[in-house]
């Protein structure tokens, strides 16, 4: 993705709300390009999608007006009403980490406005993506040790 203009605080940096932004349109398009999972088709069919209930995100270097930058993002874990997903934002060639993200998104009923029960399609494709952390077990932890990979 590229970081556009309209996005930018004074300093030429990706404003730090727009992250956010950023994140959940990678996630998006990867799932419909990956997996053929189109989260506002299901949102439009079944009447039920994700809200963000939870972030946790470290701004470690920033991300620059008309920069490019490549986002990864994988399921950690799932559970019958949420999903804690991961999100990286890096430089063009990968060797800098910019911002680690950690999202929880609670599956939500649009129609009755309250959380919602995963069915069992949906369970058994999130068991399938699935990507657990073996080793950290908090976001400071994974923070550390991702620093010292990159």
């Amino acid at each position: 993705m590229k970081i556009r203009f309209h996005d930018c605080d004074p300093f030429n940096h990706l404003n730090n709300s727009r992250y956010l932004d950023y994140f959940m349109t990678a996630r998006g398009d990867q799932l419909v390009d990956n997996y053929n999972f189109d989260i506002y088709k299901i949102a439009q069919e079944k009447g039920v999608s994700w809200v963000m209930a939870q972030t946790q995100i470290s701004y470690l270097s920033p991300a620059w007006l008309m920069e490019e930058v490549v986002i990864e993002t994988q399921l950690l874990a799932c559970s019958e009403k949420s999903l804690h997903m991961e999100a990286f934002m890096w430089n063009k060639d990968k060797s800098n980490l910019k911002t680690i993200m950690w999202a929880k998104l609670a599956h939500y009923n649009l129609k009755t406005k309250k959380s919602h029960m995963h069915d069992e399609g949906l369970m058994a494709f999130f068991s399938q993506i699935v990507n657990p952390l073996h080793h950290e077990t908090g976001f400071e932890e994974r923070i550390k040790s991702l620093k010292t990979v990159v």
